[in-house]
């Protein structure tokens, strides 16, 4: 018990003692603002770019560390190519109805200082999903389905907001 307490008391001084860790990360002092332009939409699905930058929208919204903007009134601008999405069918009920999908999304992604003109990430490739739920009838199904993939949208925004500020 003695070991345990002082194991807390020193991972307390390290963080008080300033020795560079920290909880959370810490954005560059300038950049308040960002901007997210519609993503580009590099697939055969229609729209997808639409639902995709809404969601992002959000999540930094959200997230409350950098505050949406313009582009020209913007610190920072993430811009994202969706490059792919898919939607599989991967549950089935006994009737072989299906039961649960996953969409998956992949995203070319940057994220630029606009005031000091750097590059502060590029991410080529970046895939994430989710998994969601839907109920029995074809017509539940329909609406169910727009709504969870709305859902699953802002889950794979919220990962993207995430390791966009994350960093820093």
């Amino acid at each position: 018990m003695k070991a345990l307490a002082a194991a807390l008391a020193l991972g307390l001084a390290l963080l008080e003692g300033g020795c560079g860790y920290s909880l959370g990360g810490t954005l560059p002092s300038h950049l308040r603002t960002v901007a997210v332009p519609v993503f580009r939409n590099l697939t055969a699905v229609p729209a997808v770019e639409n639902f995709l930058t809404n969601a992002v929208v959000s999540a930094f919204a959200t997230n409350g560390r950098l505050r949406v903007v313009g582009v020209d009134q913007a610190d920072a601008i993430l811009e994202g190519d969706v490059t792919g999405y898919s939607l599989q069918s991967i549950a089935f009920d006994a009737t072989a109805n299906v039961r649960q999908y996953r969409l998956t999304v992949t995203l070319n992604l940057r994220f630029r200082d606009v005031r000091r003109n750097e590059m502060l990430f590029q991410r080529t490739g970046y895939s994430d999903r989710a998994d969601f739920a839907v109920p029995g009838t074809v017509a539940e199904t329909i609406v169910a389905t727009e709504t969870a993939l709305q859902q699953a949208a802002r889950d794979i925004a919220r990962s993207v907001v995430s390791f966009t500020i994350e960093p820093f």
